[in-house]
């Protein structure tokens, strides 16, 4: 809303523009005094009063408090949701074109609403695109702008903070994030549904890369109790998506491809693309885990080729350390250790849990080359990567890797010392660096209460 005097000049000309008298204009609720008082901009008129003269003076209530016609932010909030649209069904950076336009138009006619979500937009588009960064920068810019919301409000830009976080490497700040939300969500007796799915659903991926396995299970099973309230059905399907995972950390490998299946029905009704691809992607893991070479080949390079039409870079050579792994285990090193050279140039701020995975599986292939030295200096660079992350069970099996190398060339005293850093990696599954797990989510309903990425 305007300052009173800015209001006051409004009312004045609209006013002289109908032809009416101060008292006219006031009656039957107000007198003509008042309108006096408010035209002169020594009175902030309530929101009663300026919809009680809107009507009088034939405007909308937003234009005579903003000076604002109400016809431009309906029209910004329709673009939004065609420029939603586009990066569901289209690339990503054709998508940001629209976004960088809209947050434009939004700062022009003051919206901050309308800013946050075209900056949230914006975050989501850097997200596909592997700009880690602008991703982190877009969603803090909106959760600023979102600082007098209501905390649900928030949680879409926190998770999204979190998941770049997470694809950095970041797995603890990125548990952080999610946990500590989680827990003023309750401590404030917020317990909103979408937001609780949101959030349980986002954490689901980092625990379980970190090794605490009872977390996610804890995630997924809150998660599932959550999702009768919910009333989107793409966020249903994403956290069918994630559950998946806790599901197949357990052998569960059914249960998880049938979650998948519910997820990957939605979306392709919803025609999201991206969301879409993770699917074929998390199939062709599962496949992958059950032994099924041929069929997670067939569906980690549908995967693969969805996300690179959509020039969604990161995700791309996500799916292609996944897809090296199939091609080394189907014994066609060539072509693995082809496609593994080529995602090197992750580092910490790009996917250093992948970039760490590539140097793994050349080790591997190296090892069954007979390339002692190469294999040695791969496993060496992957922990480096994996160790800032907090990656436990990737750490882990990478140590017990590098041991086994060393105890075979005769370096008993140095294959120790990597046993033992991987036992210590190991030695709190279940549990983070991060303090106690959130607590259970208020419920006020009587319900219930290798290296994927999301």
């Amino acid at each position: 809303m305007d300052d009173p005097a800015e209001i006051g000049r409004r009312v004045q000309r609209l006013r002289t523009e109908a032809g009416l008298t101060q008292r006219r204009l006031a009656e039957p609720s107000y007198t003509a005094a008042y309108i006096s008082t408010l035209e002169s901009g020594r009175v902030r008129p309530s929101e009663t009063a300026l919809r009680f003269l809107a009507d009088r003076l034939g405007t909308t209530y937003e234009e005579l408090a903003t000076g604002r016609p109400a016809h431009l932010a309906t029209e910004l909030r329709l673009a939004l949701t065609d420029a939603q649209r586009t990066l569901a069904t289209g690339a990503a950076d054709e998508a940001a074109v629209l976004y960088r336009r809209l947050l434009t138009d939004a700062e022009g006619l003051d919206l901050p609403a309308e800013q946050a979500e075209a900056l949230l937009g914006l975050g989501d588009c850097a997200l596909e695109t592997g700009d880690l960064t602008g991703a982190r920068a877009h969603f803090a810019a909106a959760e600023a702008l979102q600082s007098g919301e209501p905390l649900p409000r928030r949680a879409r830009a926190i998770r999204g903070r979190a998941v770049a976080h997470l694809l950095a490497g970041e797995l603890r700040y990125a548990c952080y994030l999610l946990e500590s939300t989680i827990d003023e969500l309750g401590a404030r007796g917020l317990a909103d549904p979408e937001a609780l799915v949101l959030l349980y659903a986002a954490v689901i991926g980092p625990y379980i890369d970190m090794g605490a396995h009872a977390r996610a299970a804890h995630a997924a099973e809150t998660a599932l109790s959550l999702a009768p309230r919910v009333t989107d059905p793409a966020l249903v399907a994403g956290m069918h998506r994630q559950v998946a995972r806790t599901f197949l950390a357990e052998g569960r490998t059914a249960e998880a491809d049938a979650s998948l299946a519910r997820a990957q029905a939605v979306y392709r009704q919803l025609q999201l693309a991206t969301d879409l691809a993770h699917c074929h992607w998390m199939r062709g893991y599962v496949k992958a885990q059950c032994g099924e070479l041929p069929a997670a080949e067939e569906e980690l390079r549908t995967a693969r080729g969805m996300l690179a039409t959509r020039r969604a870079t990161l995700y791309t050579a996500q799916v292609e350390v996944e897809l090296a792994d199939v091609l080394r285990r189907l014994g066609r090193h060539g072509e693995a250790a082809e496609l593994l050279s080529a995602l090197l140039d992750l580092d910490d701020s790009h996917g250093a849990v992948h970039a760490g995975g590539a140097h793994r599986l050349l080790g591997l292939i190296a090892e069954e080359r007979g390339e002692t030295e190469a294999a040695e200096e791969h496993y060496v660079r992957a922990l480096a990567l994996l160790e800032r992350s907090g990656a436990t069970g990737d750490l882990a099996d990478l140590c017990r890797l590098l041991g086994d190398l060393l105890r075979r060339t005769g370096r008993t005293e140095a294959a120790l010392d990597a046993y033992r850093t991987g036992l210590g990696h190991r030695a709190a599954i279940g549990t983070t660096t991060l303090g106690p797990a959130p607590a259970a989510a208020p419920d006020r309903t009587g319900a219930g209460t290798g290296q994927w990425r999301p």
